[in-house]
């Protein structure tokens, strides 16, 4: 699928749900959370995100998901019970890993807004919303050169807004699962549900380290992890992800990026020779909106017969539980399924 310019932006930076070589994103305390106020009702909560205050004094009520080629926020959402909160959501991939999320985010309210040439809320359509909290993937979402409201902007309007992790510097490439915990963490304090967000991480974080020992001291083989029929640059295969949170889903299902070191950002914009002269063991193509992504797995796979991957027809075909959000736990299964079927 070629991409415009700022769509191209946008979901690079979104792919910090999907990318992981975050160097100590766990770490990383550009988003800190106190709580402060009435012990009942556990307002006013303030969130420290990007360098910034948030304090929100009520349960928001009137929320806006902006684009940025997410689905992350909006099935944070949806997975901690707060769909009824949304009264504008732009964030859809047309796929799921989890039964019914699919039709459940295209069942919700987009405000009827007219997107702008980024493909997400202008600012005047924004203010229009009224919302109390806005949610953008990084800090592309509030830039007043892009046509959007700034956070300073909704602020005099009455509303927070929130970058999700990894976002503050839009470097979606030191992104690890632990940035998708946050991100629910942090909807949890904002919403006051967060002994579900904490039920959601600790079943996550089980189901991770079940697989991890199952797969413990085998070989890791190289994995390509791509989008199906998607340009993000000049060359033959510029949507392969080299850097973010895919290495850290790969590392936990046992097994490698094969392109790790072809980049330092977060997609590898690759030759067909580069491809062709890389050993790949097996493929991870990610669809985004792509009705058949097995189908271009399939095509690469005759494209390539010299790999290992093609000779044991060995590939997955993905979608948001390789994002940040609150599906990896999936991502890490499946692979590691695909890579170690004998440990099942």
């Amino acid at each position: 699928m070629p991409m415009t310019r700022p769509v191209t932006t946008a979901l690079a930076a979104a792919l910090c749900l999907l990318t992981a070589a975050c160097g100590g994103s766990s770490d990383d305390d550009r988003t800190s959370t106190t709580a402060t106020g009435d012990s009942k009702s556990g307002y006013p909560v303030t969130l420290d995100n990007c360098g910034r205050s948030e304090t929100f004094r009520k349960d928001p009520s009137r929320v806006v998901v902006m684009n940025g080629a997410s689905v992350a926020e909006v099935s944070t959402l949806l997975a901690l019970g707060l769909q009824d909160r949304i009264v504008a959501n732009q964030q859809s991939y047309g796929m799921s890993e989890v039964s019914g999320r699919a039709a459940a985010i295209k069942a919700l309210p987009t405000g009827d807004i007219e997107l702008n040439e980024a493909y997400d809320i202008p600012r005047e359509a924004m203010i229009g919303l009224r919302p109390d909290l806005v949610l953008s993937v990084t800090t592309y979402g509030f830039d007043e050169k892009n046509g959007f409201a700034t956070r300073e902007q909704l602020e005099q309007v009455g509303a927070n807004s929130y970058v999700s992790p990894q976002g503050c510097d839009d470097d979606p490439s030191r992104m690890t699962v632990a940035d998708s915990y946050r991100l629910l963490r942090d909807m949890g304090k904002i919403f006051q549900v967060g002994d579900k967000a904490e039920k959601l991480i600790a079943a996550s974080e089980e189901n991770i380290a079940a697989v991890s020992e199952k797969v413990r001291g085998k070989k890791k083989p190289k994995v390509m992890v791509l989008f199906s029929n998607m340009a993000m640059g000049g060359n033959d295969f510029s949507s392969v992800l080299s850097k973010g949170i895919v290495n850290d889903i790969l590392a936990k299902a046992g097994g490698s990026n094969a392109f790790e070191d072809a980049s330092r950002t977060t997609f590898a914009d690759l030759s067909k020779e580069k491809v062709a002269a890389t050993d790949v063991d097996a493929l991870v193509v990610i669809g985004y909106n792509d009705p058949d992504p097995a189908a271009y797995a399939e095509k690469l796979l005759e494209e390539f017969p010299q790999w290992p991957a093609a000779e044991n027809n060995t590939y997955v075909t993905l979608s948001d539980s390789m994002y940040l959000g609150p599906s990896n736990d999936r991502a890490v299964e499946e692979i590691a399924r695909m890579l170690h079927p004998e440990a099942f």
